[in-house]
């Protein structure tokens, strides 16, 4: 007899940490936000490659941290050459 286990899918801990991250980057300063970016950016693609599994959710929401991460990325070092000059 074959049974078939549905599981409810979970996001992953990765994809979670980099909306976080991505969100705190454009709150805090230059060099924090840099900091928070580049965290957004690496627990994006992390997220990313955890959500080809079928049981994992969050592909959406670290693809979102992803270009997030990059727009804050892009804000954090606006921010430093505002503040050097």
């Amino acid at each position: 007899m074959n049974t078939v286990e549905t599981r409810q899918a979970k996001f992953s801990i990765p994809s979670i940490i980099a909306i976080v991250a991505a969100v705190l980057s454009f709150t805090t300063g230059a060099f924090f936000g840099f900091v928070l970016a580049v965290i957004a950016i690496i627990f994006g693609l992390i997220g990313v490659a955890l959500s080809l599994s079928p049981s994992v959710r969050g592909g959406v929401m670290s693809t979102l941290s992803l270009f997030a991460g990059a727009i804050a990325l892009i804000a954090a070092v606006i921010k430093a050459f505002m503040w050097l000059f």
